[in-house]
């Protein structure tokens, strides 16, 4: 019997992979569509070795970003991680940098990868939009002390980097030390509880 795809098995955004033959409803490409959310097609034992949440990374860029984005995803897979691509797809399409940082946290957010990158020309602005989706501690880091500190005390789960401050190397440097680093707990737990009463307070 062919696996059938509806509405609700479409993710926020990225993409969805799906068993060869199986059917989608109308209804599942319209979701898709408005969310820009691209279906793909896959041998039954390819979907069955996609990565889990806990190996998977959310990444995205902006126009300006692209370059970066495909170097660091090489970075990914070298260290044997699945990097998840929401966009964007050329560097001569320009995007909005809040759209991308989205598309990262709510992959992260909905626990569909456990880490996220999200890349403009600073950070500063992918910091600002992914930091609004609810459960997301978006850190943007220069070097490797920042990577350590945000992940060491604020169990940051979605890093920026600033594709125009960074060369491939410093950024390829970050990524690493953040990926690398664990949240110590500690006295740091309470001070994270803090900041999630305040998301409870402010999201209504």
């Amino acid at each position: 019997m062919r696996p059938v795809v509806t509405a609700q098995d479409i993710p926020p955004a990225g993409e969805l992979r799906v068993a060869a033959g199986a059917i989608v409803t109308a209804a599942a490409r319209e979701a898709a569509e408005s969310r820009g959310v691209r279906i793909l097609e896959v041998a039954p034992e390819e979907l069955s070795a996609l990565a889990p949440p806990e190996r998977t990374v959310a990444i995205g860029a902006d126009h300006s970003g692209f370059a970066l984005k495909e170097a660091l995803k090489a970075v990914l897979c070298g260290m044997g991680l699945e990097p998840r691509d929401v966009g964007v797809a050329d560097s001569e399409t320009s995007a909005d940098y809040p759209d991308i940082a989205e598309k990262v946290a709510e992959a992260v957010a909905s626990g569909r990868a456990l880490r996220g990158v999200a890349i403009d020309a600073s950070g500063a602005g992918s910091a600002m939009a992914a930091n609004k989706v609810p459960g997301i501690r978006a850190a943007l880091c220069y070097d490797k002390a920042s990577a350590r500190g945000s992940r060491e005390h604020n169990d940051s789960n979605v890093l920026t980097l600033g594709a125009r401050l960074l060369t491939a190397t410093q950024a390829e440097d970050v990524l690493r030390t953040w990926l690398q680093t664990p949240f110590a707990g500690g006295r740091h737990r309470a001070r994270l509880e803090k900041i999630a009463q305040l998301e409870r307070r402010y999201v209504k």
